[in-house]
């Protein structure tokens, strides 16, 4: 087995004895860190040019492996398997845009006094990234990317329910990469996870994931010592359709940023809160109906398959019951509302479903569901828009359609969110900032941003 892999029975075993026996656990792990931390600082010496060639050299590698990686992606989550492909290709795309942007990993002289001031941007060292389920591949390229860009060694975190590529990348790395320079770990996220979090050798830490977990990790590594932490989290995004909007592309988009034919809306960028004018409402409830029925749930290797099952049974029962608690408070079930009838009893399938009449602040409307289920609110006016827009703990995105080019660009600047689209579905545009505010995280990934958030500031000064 390659060396740039850790075994789940390795991580347990490392875990469970920081459990039950701190001191010792401490030495048990820092022995297991020295080799990438050794390897770190021959990496990191390395201009950034040359170590974005060599990330290059893996995304060429595993292009080569497109099919089999997709593969694992498609039967480790129930992902459609056409879907998965796009993940592999845009994680390699997203990989190679931050080797575009080696070169701005530099510093600026600063003219305070008569003497040379300059600063430079140095890696952290050895930095942990901790994936998600909804896009293994996707999220384990493109997040590795940055920090070994950055000149860092990288320990990637697997997702508890989809480990299947995370470990496949390391097994590929190891072909190309130096030795140790990226491990990838797998095992429960509560013991494996936690342990990475609170290892002082780990000063950088990226996650994405629920809420919840994003504040357990803030709270064990402060517990632990100072740290940079990143999170992206959750999201309850409206898309927000005024009476000016057309509105056969505003349901399309609805039903697309809803992440249905992807993850079966298991995606934290999914706009789950559809708020309609009342003037136009009934058209767009019917178009959004109509659309999500025409959707074919199945097995996700089958070719004609648009949707397949959530990622476990927690998941499903967590859908179906979000699914109950919104007929219990009012809502009316427009398109789906249970288990397709084509899929047998095996597999945690779900239909896509649409919820009407759901009200603001109701638990379906305020609670992330994390499943594929759209639920629809009708406002009276702008200001109403944008209080329910704004009710939610999150603030990760938000869609604004409309034909006033001056009500979108004030809406805009209005909603509480990190990623605003006018006129737009969910989408992600490689290169921009993407994050949220309140409870949806801090910190902003896929851009320049993220590449310099993985190395420190140091200013030096020459005094002539």
């Amino acid at each position: 087995m390659p060396s740039t892999i850790t075994t789940p029975s390795k991580i347990h075993q490392l875990a469970s004895t920081w459990l039950m026996f701190p001191t010792a656990a401490l030495k048990l792990w820092t022995s297991w860190l020295m080799p990438p931390n050794r390897a770190q600082r021959e990496w990191g010496l390395l201009p950034p040019r040359q170590r974005a060639t060599v990330v290059r050299r893996l995304v060429a590698l595993l292009r080569e492996h497109r099919a089999e990686i997709a593969h694992l992606d498609a039967v480790d989550g129930g992902f459609p398997l056409a879907m998965m492909e796009v993940d592999v290709d845009a994680g390699l795309e997203m990989a190679e845009i931050f080797a575009d942007m080696a070169l701005s990993i530099g510093g600026r002289t600063i003219p305070v006094s008569d003497n040379l001031h300059y600063t430079t941007q140095q890696p952290y060292g050895v930095v942990a990234r901790i994936g998600a389920f909804n896009h293994p591949f996707f999220f384990a390229i493109s997040k590795v990317a940055a920090p070994l860009i950055a000149g860092n060694a990288v320990i990637l975190k697997a997702p508890d329910q989809t480990p299947l590529s995370s470990l496949r990348l390391a097994e590929l790395a190891a072909q190309v990469l130096p030795k140790n320079l990226l491990l990838t770990v797998s095992g429960r996220g509560a013991r494996a996870g936690g342990a990475i979090v609170r290892h002082h050798l780990i000063r950088r830490i990226g996650f994405i994931g629920a809420p919840e977990t994003g504040r357990q990790i803030q709270r064990d590594a402060a517990d632990a010592g100072v740290k940079n932490i990143t999170l992206e989290l959750g999201g309850k995004n409206a898309q927000i359709v005024m009476e000016d909007a057309d509105v056969s592309a505003a349901a399309s988009a609805a039903v697309q940023g809803m992440n249905f034919t992807w993850t079966a809306g298991q995606s934290c960028g999914s706009t789950s809160r559809l708020l309609v004018h009342e003037s136009i409402a009934r058209a767009v409830m019917d178009r959004v109906a109509a659309l999500v029925d025409e959707i074919r749930v199945g097995h996700p290797l089958d070719v004609e398959t648009q949707m397949g099952p959530v990622v476990s049974e927690a998941q499903y029962r967590k859908t179906l019951s979000a699914i109950e608690l919104g007929k219990s408070g009012g809502a009316r079930v427009i398109a789906g509302g249970g288990r397709p009838d084509n899929v047998g009893d095996k597999g945690w399938y779900v239909q896509p479903t649409v919820m009407a009449d759901v009200h603001p602040y109701s638990r379906l409307a305020q609670e992330e569901v994390f499943g594929p289920v759209l639920s629809i609110t009708t406002f009276t006016n702008e200001d109403e828009a944008l209080e329910i827009t704004n009710s939610v703990q999150y603030g990760l995105t938000a869609s604004i359609w409309t034909r006033d080019v001056g009500r979108a660009h004030r809406m805009a600047s209005k909603v509480d969110a990190g990623y605003v689209l006018i006129n737009g579905a969910s989408r992600h545009y490689w290169g921009l900032p993407f994050g949220g505010v309140k409870s949806s995280g801090v910190g902003r990934e896929e851009s320049l941003e993220e590449l310099v958030s993985y190395t420190e500031t140091k200013t030096t000064t020459v005094v002539l």
